[in-house]
């Protein structure tokens, strides 16, 4: 029986679903849009439960991420979650911003602390801001009680963290705020991450913990984004893509298989869903959804 209206991340997850989710960002070209649009309409037959749309360092594309939800929505017949972010807004701007996007059909919501602005080391709430995404999930669940809300989980910690111990501690403290699931920083090691899924269910933590994977297409590429944001890279599977550095084609299949083997071990030890950043390119994760078998009546029932 076919569900009517998008189902909140509470129930996407529950036992005997598999929540597929895909993540993207809104581009700042008009090739860019074209692009992402190709992209939308060859993933878009794997029925993703929802398609999660970020916005730029600083709330640079905040409009552009909502032109998008909406064009997801009303394109693709896809439940799209919009990101937002503390960053240079005060609690009024968030809320008002929270009114443009529930009335443009936005239903669900990452919310998360969000990085310091380019230039600067550390995180500074803006006046008569918030300084915690546990602060976010608070005050959207009291103005917007109707919204599923997700948030972040990191299984080596977040870089700017004293401790993992501390980390889960905040982490537990958004789910009581009211966060509805925890969606994971890419890892590459899923040790990482099934030691991190220990600890979280030890501590009491029960919202559904979804792994964060991206497919690594470019070497260069993945190690600049986690030399910024702290995950390890196994030392194995580095050395393989160094003795290909000049040859991008082999580094993708390379990465696409270890994605493919990761995605596989992790549905095996009983994972809830798979979220996919897919940097706004189909091809990885096409290989990977087809090597899983990941259809829509395997991804939604």
């Amino acid at each position: 029986m076919k569900e009517s209206g998008p189902l909140r991340m509470s129930e996407i997850y529950q036992p005997g679903r598999f929540g597929l989710s895909i993540e993207i960002f809104p581009p700042k070209t008009p090739r860019g849009d074209e692009s992402l649009h190709e992209t939308l309409r060859r993933l878009a037959p794997f029925r993703p439960a929802f398609i999660s749309c970020t916005y730029g360092a600083g709330g640079t594309t905040q409009g552009r991420t909502l032109d998008w939800c909406e064009t997801i929505q009303q394109d693709l017949s896809i439940p799209a979650t919009s990101h937002l972010t503390c960053v240079g807004a005060n609690r009024e701007e968030l809320l008002q911003w929270l009114e443009q996007a529930t009335a443009r059909g936005v239903s669900s919501i990452m919310a998360l602390r969000g990085d310091p602005p380019t230039g600067e080391t550390e995180f500074k709430p803006a006046e008569g801001g918030l300084k915690y995404a546990s602060e976010l999930v608070s005050l959207i669940r009291e103005v917007y009680p109707e919204l599923s809300i997700g948030v972040a989980g990191y299984p080596e910690k977040h870089q700017e963290c004293a401790d993992a111990e501390t980390d889960l501690a905040n982490l537990k403290r958004k789910v009581e705020c009211g966060a509805d699931a925890v969606f994971t920083q890419l890892f590459y090691s899923n040790d990482c991450f099934l030691r991190f899924r220990d600890r979280y269910q030890a501590a009491g933590i029960t919202a559904p913990l979804i792994p964060g994977i991206m497919p690594i297409t470019e070497f260069a590429r993945i190690k600049r984004i986690t030399g910024m944001c702290g995950a390890s890279f196994p030392r194995e599977l580095a050395s393989r893509l160094e003795d290909v550095q000049d040859d991008l084609e082999a580094q993708f299949e390379i990465g696409v298989a270890h994605a493919i083997a990761q995605c596989r071990e992790l549905m095996d030890a009983g994972v809830p869903g798979l979220h996919l950043y897919v940097l706004n390119r189909p091809e990885a994760c096409e290989k990977i959804l087809d090597a899983l078998g990941l259809t829509e009546s395997v991804a939604t029932e």
